[in-house]
């Protein structure tokens, strides 16, 4: 027993979320090193503010114990400690700052003043900082303790000659030193700015909400031609390519709406072509393919003249039935870069050698109208099998005896080449002039049947197209046509047309009629025109 297993689907993101997942990661990544590059440039600006404010303190703490009078009371200092009372008392602390007067043994000197940050409530800071009553020099330090963590100045007081001195009468004084401490609480500064910044975030994310929705709204409407397309070439089948899109605008999009709906004609068409194309080859070969069954169902085995004529009739058919494959074969490979390979090709030499040629398909009055002279850039192969069938067709549809005229031009400017093979036959209706070139085409000419496929004048227009040219057809019924290859050419050296070959210089079949030829139609112009 066979167990099926079956693959699971696989999710897979839309162009849209894509591109709103990049603008919302890249908004988000912006937003992100905007806030924290101005979250640590403001914390450096809070701890310098911090700094500057100590320092400023010690150059006037400096000058007001140089001084050595109090600016209260006009008095002379008597000791450290009335140096620390004095600052205490001119000090008015910042907000998440505090000021504390330290002495060793004793307990400390608060500031009688209403200060946001009481130093001496958190014990930990005094006993710390206790210690450093007794320095030589200012210290700024940070301090972090259980309650917050603190950036403080001690500025010590000493009698002696230390950081600051007293002008009181040494044996008067009292020579224990002290220090005032004035501290800032970080955390609390830095807590000011962290609340701008969660404000920051807060509209930030709503930014990157907003930019989702409008993004999501914005990139719909971008990617909605394609969407549109994916939903049209979901649709289209091989038996509908009729369906197309609207375009509006001029941006990449609707360029690439253009292009799709150009694709879609051509693929249209190339199918339409491709259908065509079946149903001419099974009707074509189908008929063949009946004849030879119902002679060999019919053939008796025993009657040997029944036996082959049969076979004669059946190698026709398949004779035919070769023909027509090779005439597909040639078509297949019409749009191939390498179907046409022109080179350097001595234009009248390629008259003569195709009339050559042409005077072997019927007998016929073969005449050539004129005779370049110029070289061109063509490929002589395609081009002379494209002449023969033009004269083939000319033969076919003409009475024996009749002229069939051929002859090269190239234009006065040098820009184009005309080939054309001109025949006194049935001639073509009007009607039929531009549908004789379609594949398995062939005009109503009011005479008995005639073999083919109608692929002839196809596989001309394709040698034509491959050398960017055109077939052009001028046609009086009853009194003949004139096939017309036009190719643009670059002529390697000047163009001079030969003229008209005197009578006795005609070239003619060795079975042709030598009586004068009967009127011919003229040569039609450039462009393909019904008389």
């Amino acid at each position: 027993m066979t167990t099926m297993t079956t693959e699971p689907t696989r999710r897979v993101l839309t162009v849209r979320t894509r591109i709103l997942a990049a603008v919302l990661t890249l908004s988000a990544l912006a937003l992100v090193i905007a806030g924290a590059t101005a979250y640590t440039l403001q914390r450096h600006r809070v701890d310098d503010r911090i700094e500057e404010t100590l320092n400023r303190s010690v150059l006037e703490l400096k000058q007001l114990a140089l001084t050595g009078v109090n600016p209260v009371t006009g008095e002379p200092f008597d000791s450290p400690e009335d140096v620390v009372v004095a600052a205490i008392q001119l000090t008015v602390p910042a907000g998440n700052e505090g000021i504390i007067g330290l002495r060793s043994g004793r307990s400390p000197l608060v500031s009688q003043q209403d200060v946001q940050l009481r130093l001496e409530d958190d014990e930990a800071l005094v006993a710390e900082l206790t210690a450093l009553v007794d320095s030589d020099h200012v210290v700024l330090r940070t301090v972090t303790t259980p309650t917050a963590s603190y950036r403080a100045m001690v500025f010590p007081v000493r009698a002696d000659g230390g950081t600051a001195t007293t002008t009181g009468d040494a044996a008067s004084v009292d020579t224990a030193p002290a220090a005032l401490v004035l501290a800032f609480d970080r955390d609390a500064e830095h807590a000011e700015f962290n609340e701008v910044f969660a404000t920051y975030a807060l509209v930030a994310l709503v930014a990157l909400v907003l930019i989702g929705v409008v993004g999501w709204v914005v990139a719909g409407r971008l990617l909605r031609p394609i969407r549109v397309l994916a939903q049209t070439a979901q649709q289209i089948g091989d038996t509908d390519l009729s369906q197309r899109i609207g375009v509006s605008g001029n941006d990449d999009l609707s360029e690439l709406t253009r292009a799709f709906n150009a694709m879609l004609a051509r693929l249209d068409e190339s199918f339409e072509s491709q259908r065509r194309l079946l149903d001419d080859v099974g009707h074509e070969l189908r008929t063949p393919l009946t004849v030879v069954r119902g002679h060999l169902e019919l053939m008796d085995p025993a009657d040997v003249e029944d036996t082959t004529a049969t076979r004669d009739l059946a190698l026709d058919e398949l004779d035919r039935m070769n023909r027509l494959v090779d005439d597909l074969v040639i078509l297949a490979t019409a749009g191939r870069p390498d179907f046409v390979r022109p080179t350097e090709v001595d234009l009248g030499r390629l008259t003569d050698d195709v009339l050559d040629k042409a005077r072997t398909l019927g007998d016929r009055r073969w005449l050539v109208d004129a005779r370049t002279d110029a070289t061109a850039r063509v490929d002589a192969q395609r081009i002379t099998q494209a002449w023969l069938q033009l004269a083939a067709n000319a033969v076919k549809f003409s009475a024996p005896g009749s002229t069939v005229a051929l002859g090269s031009r190239v234009s006065d400017d040098g820009a184009h080449l005309t080939l054309w093979v001109r025949d006194e036959g049935v001639g073509i209706e009007p009607a039929d002039l531009e549908r004789i070139f379609e594949r398995f085409a062939r005009a109503e000419h009011g005479i008995e049947a005639r073999d083919g496929a109608g692929l002839g004048l196809a596989i001309v227009t394709a040698i034509a197209a491959g050398h960017d040219g055109r077939v052009d057809v001028a046609s009086v019924r009853g009194a003949g046509s004139t096939f017309t290859l036009v190719l643009p050419v670059v002529a390697s050296t000047p163009a001079v047309d030969a003229p008209p070959a005197p009578p006795s210089a005609l070239r003619t079949a060795p079975t042709a009629a030598t009586a004068p030829s009967a009127p011919t139609p003229p040569l039609p112009p450039p462009g393909r025109t019904a008389p």
